[in-house]
């Protein structure tokens, strides 16, 4: 397959690297690059020659989130049952897609980190962030909650509760002490420390790895967290039939900048940032 949205390498041995690339966008991840994506995942976790997969984003950022300007309802990366909550329930197909797979998948992530970027995030095994990164999930202000509910399991009760109240973001360094992420560093040493960090995980046998992997999958799963997230997907569904949510969707189609300025202006965040 020849990839247009993505570029993969090996930047160490045994390590597979793949870096989302439409940084003129922050990497909106539209479901052609989410199909380009896939199919790399899907081919270095065959691949007897890889043991360890990285995941990161072009130019200034992880990713912004999913390409709104795009119609996510066609031409979905895999088959998911139409109907209601289609795409919340296509999202968390494709989480548990890339925790089954064998292979552990490291985040690499600066910068901006929001809303389908986070649920990339959290669907890799491990996941280490610049110190300044911004990871959040703005769309909880006008939409819905995140397609993943993913925070309660990750950050813990009050934690999750403040992030989506407000839909503000957490520095890479708050993400560490939430449980969010692994690490911090700083971003100009990031890349260097995730291949460190890659080559020692590849220094285990995949047969070996994919085992230990599932064993902590296993006890998420005795927890509830794939029933939790899948009964989530009802409540994103149900979200997007308020009149409020209806509003902004009509706005997001008439100006897509303007409408998303709109929504974060009292906040003073993200593209408002300084304005407020």
């Amino acid at each position: 397959m020849t990839y247009e949205k993505i570029i993969v390498d090996e930047p160490r041995p045994q390590v597979r690297r793949i870096t989302l690339n439409r940084p003129e966008k922050r990497n909106p991840l539209s479901n052609e690059l989410r199909a380009e994506m896939f199919h790399a995942l899907e081919d270095a976790d065959c691949d007897e020659n890889i043991r360890v997969i990285v995941i990161r984003g072009a130019g200034s950022c992880f990713s912004a989130g999913y390409d709104l300007a795009s119609n996510t309802a066609r031409d979905q990366p895999y088959y998911t049952a139409g109907g209601l909550a289609n795409w919340p329930r296509h999202v968390v197909e494709g989480f548990l897609h890339m925790w089954d797979m064998a292979k552990p998948i490291i985040a690499q992530v600066h910068g901006y980190c929001l809303a389908g970027g986070t649920e990339l995030a959290t669907a890799c095994d491990l996941v280490y962030v610049a110190e300044d990164a911004k990871i959040g999930y703005p769309v909880v202000r006008s939409i819905s909650p995140p397609d993943n509910q993913f925070y309660p399991w990750l950050v813990g009760l009050r934690r999750a509760m403040e992030l989506m109240l407000t839909g503000d973001h957490m520095s890479g360094l708050e993400a560490v002490e939430s449980g969010f992420a692994n690490r911090a560093f700083p971003e100009e040493s990031l890349e260097a420390e995730v291949l460190d960090i890659a080559e020692r995980v590849a220094k285990v046998p995949t047969d070996i790895q994919q085992i230990n992997k599932r064993a902590v999958h296993r006890q998420m799963d005795a927890m509830g967290i794939r029933a939790g997230i899948r009964a989530g997907t009802e409540l994103q569904a149900l979200a997007t039939y308020t009149k409020s949510t209806q509003a902004h969707l009509a706005e997001l189609r008439e100006n897509l900048n303007k409408a998303l300025s709109k929504r974060d202006q009292e906040f003073g965040d993200y593209r408002t940032e300084g304005d407020g």
